[in-house]
This record gives C-alpha cells, structure tokens and sequence, in this order.
C-alpha cells in the first residue's frame, strides 16, 4: 500500500491553488482556459500523463472550465501520485 503524503506535500498542493476536499482526503482545483478546444486539449495532455503514472483524475469539463479532483484510492488519500500528477497539471496549464 502506497503511504499517505506527508505535511509538507500537503503544504505545497494548498500553495499552488489545490483546495482541500471537506469530506475527504482530497484535493480539488478548477482551470479556466480561453475556450472549450483550450480546456479539452490540456485535459488530452493530462492524459498521457495519468497514463504514465497509472494514476488518474477524476474530473469534469463544462465549455472552458475544468475540475480536477486528485485522491488515491487504494490508499484512501492522498499520496505522492497525487502529487506528482497536480504538479504536471500545472505545469501543463501554463503551457
């Protein structure tokens, strides 16, 4: 079983815009992009990378806006695949 992400990962995820989940051990961020091909194309890129990971999103596209939810179930929380996955994300949204 893959160990629960420690204080400091956790402080990171909040300082880089990822809210805490209230009934869960979660986080959630929304990107808005210009438009609807914007939004869909960098949920196409997190693909790949949920792929590589083998970890992967839950999350929702309405027009421009995109809402991720990041947990690992098999752990029932957070863990370093998060993580890794929020900070990808991020990066691609610059992109």
């Amino acid at each position: 079983m893959t160990e629960t992400l420690d204080e400091a990962g956790r402080k990171t995820l909040k300082a880089a815009g990822w809210k805490t989940e209230a009934n869960r051990d979660a986080v959630t961020k929304i990107f808005r992009f210009s438009n609807f091909v914007d939004a869909f194309g960098f949920m196409t890129r997190c693909a790949f990378w949920a792929e590589k990971l083998n970890h992967h999103p839950e999350w929702s596209n309405s027009y421009r806006t995109v809402t991720v939810t990041l947990t690992t179930h098999d752990a029932d929380g957070l863990t370093e695949l998060d993580a890794k996955l929020a900070s990808k994300m991020d990066k691609l949204a610059e992109a």
